[in-house]
């Protein structure tokens, strides 16, 4: 006979969103179980980056999202142990030319509007926040509230910290409702977890995770790759992307993608991302994605020309037609919640999210207004298949 455990709710996915929202839902005084089909931090998050991002977001419902997570984050870093490399580094965004600078200055000032910290600064003072950026850049704006943590530490902490039971390795295979429709729980491959909520949290697979339940989420996975140099002495102080990385991250195209983003780590290599493709789950390295990564974070910091690739790796990030993670309750299946589809921002959102879902939940005032990111909102014409 499976096993059969009481619960307050269920939540599938032990990557950082599913680590933070046991965390809240936890705190809030809920009994909850976490089942990933694989270890913590096993998709998305073990091949992120780790960005805490406002600086590559404009004005509207996922700006206010990553403002409060850039305040839970502050909290989560003096409460979590040191390990998960908390980093409030700052970013740098830079344009090579006048017009591209000229747009990044309407972009921060729209951003201004809804609390972000942007400030302007000329091409001759680039070098004295970046001594090893190019100087053939024509000005950029530095944003101070732009962090990094370690994501798979993150997440492994963020789960140990919440004190909640953890079935890894275990592949839910149904998602359990009552004649009514309502949810009761999951199924896994080795038990059943009764609950009367139950929260998807599985990142690229939250479509079939939706679609266990009886409704319909189109996630689908953006392929991206990250370069990760020899182990070097400090060179990148900040989080450096050109501009073109913001247009990148809003763009619906299924085409190939790159825009530099450079960061040093406190272990010394240097990170290199970022590109962007819609190719399904195919994990076949691709050398043009490489080259035009090695080739644009050279065009910023010349000094890394001559530094070793030590590995390259890849992850899927969980993308959604309009650019916006669903998260909160699924008005067509009571007690099916959604926190998936956070594309390449889901480490950054995680705590915000959380605290959504954990609003949800307890049925307490939500922190900021969940509409924009409901699960059961009309995708329109975008609201594709499979790839």
């Amino acid at each position: 006979m499976p096993k059969r455990h009481s619960l307050d709710v269920v939540i599938i996915g032990a990557g950082v969103i599913g680590a933070a929202c046991a965390h809240a839902a936890a705190r809030a005084g809920l009994s909850v179980a976490v089942v990933d089909r694989g270890p913590v931090a096993g998709g998305t998050t073990g091949a992120g980056e780790g960005n805490l991002l406002v600086s590559d977001k404009g004005a509207g419902p996922e700006l206010d999202l990553a403002l409060l997570s850039t305040r839970l984050w502050r909290e989560l870093s003096d409460a979590l142990p040191p390990d998960i490399e908390y980093e409030p580094k700052g970013g740098l965004v830079v344009a090579r030319d006048e017009p591209t600078l000229k747009a990044l200055r309407a972009f921060a000032e729209s951003q201004r509007a809804s609390g972000v910290t942007a400030e302007e600064v000329p091409a001759e003072g680039l070098r004295a926040l970046e001594p090893h950026l190019s100087p053939d850049q024509a000005g950029g704006f530095h944003y101070p509230q732009d962090a990094q943590v370690q994501p798979a530490k993150a997440a492994a902490r963020l789960l140990a910290a919440a004190r909640v039971a953890a079935y890894l390795g275990e592949e839910v295979t149904a998602v359990l409702r009552a004649p009514d429709g309502r949810v009761t729980g999951v199924r896994t491959t080795r038990r059943e977890l009764l609950a009367p909520a139950v929260v998807n949290a599985a990142g690229t697979w939250g479509g079939e995770v939706a679609a266990l339940a009886g409704a319909h989420l189109p996630v689908l996975p953006r392929r991206g790759f990250v370069l990760v140099t020899e182990p070097l002495p400090p060179l990148v102080r900040h989080k450096v992307y050109a501009a073109d990385y913001v247009a990148d991250v809003a763009s619906d195209s299924a085409a190939l993608q790159s825009s530099a983003v450079v960061e040093g780590t406190p272990a010394g290599p240097v990170l290199i991302g970022a590109t962007r493709e819609r190719v399904g789950f195919d994990s076949t390295l691709s050398t043009e994605a490489l080259r035009r990564l090695a080739a644009q974070a050279a065009a910023l910091f010349p000094v890394l020309a001559d530094a070793d690739v030590l590995r390259a790796y890849h992850g899927f990030r969980p993308y959604l037609p309009d650019h916006l993670p669903a998260i909160g309750p699924d008005a067509r299946v009571p007690g099916l919640l959604h926190a998936c589809g956070h594309e390449g921002a889901g480490i950054g959102l995680a705590p915000a999210t959380a605290a959504l879902i954990a609003a949800a939940l307890t049925g307490t005032e939500p922190p900021l207004d969940p509409a924009p990111f409901a699960p059961s909102r009309d995708f329109g014409a975008h609201d594709g298949g499979a790839e």
